[in-house]
């Protein structure tokens, strides 16, 4: 019995340093630890330790009697002695492994907790690297979009320049059209005269036709 609690809290001991320390062989012993506090391992180990708390009550007990008979006896024979110091050292060494499972689940609580915390801080970092590759990219895109604006507004310049260009030009030519408008009105007229001052000359032309036929017609008679 005292060997086999002695092989116990030195395993529980080898696995504590085993998991203090970041080695291949600690990511054996919390998947192993991972699995036993899967289904039905919490239930037996909560009855083995149980059951240890029993066997120590026991150890207690027996030493009490001891004590007690002790102090009726007035003596002490080296029997119960023996007896006390083999159940003081089962105590004390089931006490020492309940102590120690105890550790080992905290210590595997919060070597789990620790990888949650670096994951999320993992994740958080991928997460902040994310948001600052975009604002960089939103920085460049940004920029590009002033350059590109820089650039329309150059545009915007040069049309609105050739447009003041084109008014100029329009202006010139409706001035143009007005008075070669004014200048073929004025030709219309010139023409319409000459076609009356032409058409009053036939008219004459033929008076002096018609009384110079009437004369010679008179001097033949």
């Amino acid at each position: 019995m005292i060997q086999l609690l002695f092989t116990v809290v030195l395993s529980e001991m080898a696995m504590i340093i085993l998991m203090s320390f970041k080695t291949p062989l600690r990511k054996l012993v919390i998947m192993g630890l991972d699995r036993v506090k899967r289904g039905r391992g919490p239930i037996m180990v909560k009855t083995v330790a149980a059951t240890v708390f029993v066997l120590v009550a026991s150890s207690v007990y027996s030493m009490i009697k001891i004590q007690k008979r002790w102090i009726d006896e007035g003596a002490s024979n080296p029997t119960d002695q023996v007896l006390m110091s083999k159940y003081l050292l089962e105590a004390t060494l089931m006490v020492s492994a309940l102590f120690l499972v105890l550790m080992i689940d905290r210590v595997h609580h919060y070597i789990r907790e620790l990888r949650i915390r670096r994951k999320t801080m993992e994740a958080v970092k991928k997460q902040n690297q994310g948001f600052e590759d975009a604002k960089a990219s939103g920085f460049d895109e940004i920029k590009a979009k002033e350059e590109e604006m820089v650039t329309l507004r150059e545009k915007l310049k040069e049309l609105e320049s050739d447009i003041e260009t084109k008014k100029k030009d329009v202006h010139a030519a409706e001035a143009n059209a007005v008075a070669l408008r004014k200048q073929s009105e004025g030709f219309l007229l010139e023409y319409d005269r000459l076609l009356e001052e032409n058409q009053n000359l036939r008219n004459r032309l033929r008076a002096l036709d018609q009384s110079l036929s009437r004369s010679g017609s008179k001097k033949n008679t």
